[in-house]
């Protein structure tokens, strides 16, 4: 059978000829497909009880010891093997629509449930639940309504920073699965993820002031470096090394969070160096 590309001979892409035309797009499907079924494992219906309408719901969670940590990246984003178990930290009621990540999901106030439900449970219009998974378009929507639901109960800065802040991360993780990176959703998936990192920079750096240590989980020394890490992020290097130098000079830090913020700086020093440059 004749070849479907030969006449490119003459222009000189005979190497291009045995190309396969759906070669890449069955690749990625049977890639993705492995990833749905290798995370169905992993992941429970877990039961909660809604502290604002009282009502018993399920959430999908990832079983416990499951996940294996690959890398960790410069923003303390947790990168995982076939599974982003950032997916599940949001918990909504299907019911009410009350949302929060799972550390903050049963700590609110009576006044912060009126406030629910007269701003969200009145016009909400329920949630399907027959997913045996998340795909990063159903967990970004439970996150963003979670930042919503902190913003109506005025929930502290740290909540509605640390929200922000693994936006960025389901982002990032869904522009990973892009293998086309010229594809025009790549810059969306950017822009959503520079607003967002803009809006945890900002939520950690008043918190940091205003807010008892530790702030969600994470230690002053932590919180810092992350303050830092996202200055760089969102284009602030000058504020980014000033908060970065805390942290290498600090005594009460660690080597290793030491080396994290090393590791940032030379980051900004080679970027600053390519823009002298050009």
């Amino acid at each position: 059978m004749k070849n479907l590309f030969s006449e490119l001979e003459q222009l000189g892409l005979s190497q291009l000829g045995n190309i396969q035309i759906y070669k890449q797009e069955e690749e990625e499907e049977r890639h993705l497909e492995e990833l749905k079924m290798k995370e169905t494992d992993i992941v429970y219906d877990r039961s909660y009880m809604c502290p604002v309408c009282d009502k018993q719901f399920k959430s999908k969670a990832v079983k416990t010891g499951k996940a294996r940590l690959k890398s960790t990246d410069t923003d303390l984003r947790p990168v995982y093997d076939y599974i982003d178990p950032i997916k599940y930290d949001a918990v909504v009621c299907p019911s009410c629509g009350y949302a929060a990540m799972n550390r903050f999901f049963t700590n609110i106030t009576d006044l912060q449930r009126k406030w629910i439900r007269e701003q969200i449970s009145v016009n909400f219009k329920g949630l399907a639940q027959d997913n045996d998974i998340y795909d990063y378009e159903e967990a970004l929507k439970r996150y963003k309504l979670a930042l919503i639901n902190a913003v109506v109960k005025k929930g502290k800065l740290s909540e509605k920073a640390y929200t922000c802040l693994k936006i960025t991360w389901l982002l990032r993780g869904k522009e990973a699965l892009i293998r086309n990176k010229e594809l025009p959703i790549i810059e969306s998936l950017k822009k959503q993820e520079l607003e967002f990192a803009k809006k945890a920079y900002e939520g950690f750096s008043q918190a940091f002031g205003k807010e008892s240590f530790p702030i969600c989980g994470m230690d002053e020394i932590t919180v810092t470096y992350l303050i830092g890490e996202l200055a760089r992020r969102t284009g602030n290097d000058e504020e980014a090394l000033r908060w970065l130098s805390k942290v290498i000079t600090s005594r009460a830090a660690n080597e290793r969070i030491k080396d994290r913020a090393r590791e940032v700086k030379n980051i900004i020093k080679k970027e600053q160096e390519k823009i002298a440059e050009s």
